[in-house]
């Protein structure tokens, strides 16, 4: 079956806004990894999202293996790094209308495990391939 028509052979159609996460942390590029840790309260996401500086900037994402790598396995002080050493930006974002199944598609080519929803241009969510996979697929079947 082809992506091609709208939907699935039923007409269904699972968004990321249909099974994204609505709450997440967000940490300014310049807190120690110890400060951004302090404050994360959606441990669930397993990331925070880096907030833009100024209008033309971009958000940045950091997941937990990122400062497990950067961090812990390197055995650099969590109070002596800052986020902005281990994040990744511009982060890929994907748009609360995508089809899960191009969003997964999307995740697998880049090699993503979770990214901020964004609509016009601020974030409102968090998606990750367990939530498209947990909350989305048993939807689709």
């Amino acid at each position: 079956m082809s992506w091609d028509n709208a939907g699935d052979a039923n007409g269904k159609v699972i968004t990321v806004k249909d099974v994204m996460k609505k709450e997440y942390d967000m940490v300014e590029g310049v807190a120690t990894v110890r400060q951004a840790l302090a404050v994360m309260r959606h441990v669930e996401t397993k990331c925070l999202i880096v907030d833009k500086r100024h209008a033309y900037d971009e958000y940045g994402i950091v997941v937990i293996a990122d400062i497990a790598r950067h961090v812990l396995a390197a055995n650099r002080s969590p109070d002596r790094v800052s986020i902005y050493e281990v994040m990744t930006k511009p982060a890929v974002t994907v748009h609360p209308d995508m089809d899960i199944r191009y969003a997964s598609s999307l995740f697998g080519r880049l090699g993503l495990s979770r990214a901020p929803v964004v609509d016009c241009g601020k974030v409102i969510g968090i998606i990750s391939h367990t939530d498209m996979v947990m909350k989305g697929l048993l939807k689709l079947i």
